[in-house]
């Protein structure tokens, strides 16, 4: 099967090292940290896809509410995630349209989460 134009290349099936490869989230709360799968989103272009792992050490607080112009779907994997203090425990999944406000986060345990994020 061929990949759309501008898309993401083909990824074959691989082990994915939960413990390395982690970093802070660029504008993020601290303890909120990404491990990139595959993609690039460019938010000033308005284009791409980018698939990650988001882990939120236990007790990070996210106090922002978010808002973005682009598609949104989470997949809590493992832990525990607070959420505009609603709690939810994995496996629990979201879909956030362009425009959806979400937010704030905590997380008293830690969770992981997998994301794609996209523009249509």
């Amino acid at each position: 099967m061929n990949n759309a134009p501008g898309l993401k290349p083909a990824v074959p099936f691989g082990p994915v090292d939960h413990e390395t490869g982690w970093e802070q989230v660029p504008g993020g709360a601290p303890g909120v940290e990404q491990k990139m799968l595959s993609g690039e989103l460019d938010e000033d272009a308005k284009v791409g896809v980018r698939t990650r792992l988001i882990r939120f050490q236990a007790g990070t607080v996210a106090a922002n509410e978010f808002l973005h112009d682009y598609w949104e779907e989470v997949y809590l994997i493992e832990g525990h995630l607070n959420a505009a203090g609603e709690d939810f425990h994995a496996p629990c999944y979201a879909c956030r349209p362009p425009g959806t406000p979400h937010g704030p986060f905590a997380s008293p345990t830690g969770c992981v989460f997998f994301e794609i994020q996209y523009y249509v």
